[in-house]
């Protein structure tokens, strides 16, 4: 009798211990995804700020979702005007000097966060501005599209 209570308490903790390691397997591989898709995202985000600096408007129409929205210190307007407005020069985002980055991602949505220093041409004056930029992302069937972007002047 005593052996089969000793067999059924092993057979218990072995069947506890496997339970645990799944769950933590889980929830490592669910962490590992996560900051897996984040990383996406920052690579994204790079990519697009280098697009803007060589002035390929091509790659960003399809990076921009139909719907998008852009905030800038001058006003705000949907892709096709930025899409024009980086073509023709009118802002030419030469260089973006990322200081700090975080992602968020809720659902099928990523919020990043970006504070650069940018150095952009605006109407021929070329000015240097310290930002908060805030970059919304949706997954789509196709891959993620950038939903929104805003600028925040920050500093003096």
């Amino acid at each position: 009798m005593k052996l089969n209570i000793n067999r059924t308490i092993t057979r218990i903790l072995t069947c506890l211990m496997l339970g645990a390691g799944v769950i933590l397997g889980s929830k490592a591989a669910f962490a590992q995804a996560e900051n897996s898709a984040e990383q996406k995202i920052i690579a994204l985000s790079k990519t697009k700020w280098q697009w803007m600096a060589d002035k390929n408007a091509d790659s960003l129409a399809a990076l921009f979702d139909e719907k998008a929205v852009f905030v800038h210190m001058g006003g705000s307007w949907g892709k096709q005007q930025e899409v024009n407005i980086i073509k023709s020069g009118g802002i030419h985002y030469k260089k973006a000097d990322i200081h700090k980055v975080s992602v968020n991602i809720i659902g099928s949505t990523a919020i990043l966060l970006n504070r650069i220093t940018l150095l952009a041409v605006v109407g021929g004056r070329e000015v240097t501005n310290e930002f908060e930029v805030t970059e919304v992302y949706v997954q789509q069937k196709e891959g993620w599209k950038l939903g929104s972007l805003s600028f925040t002047k920050v500093g003096g």
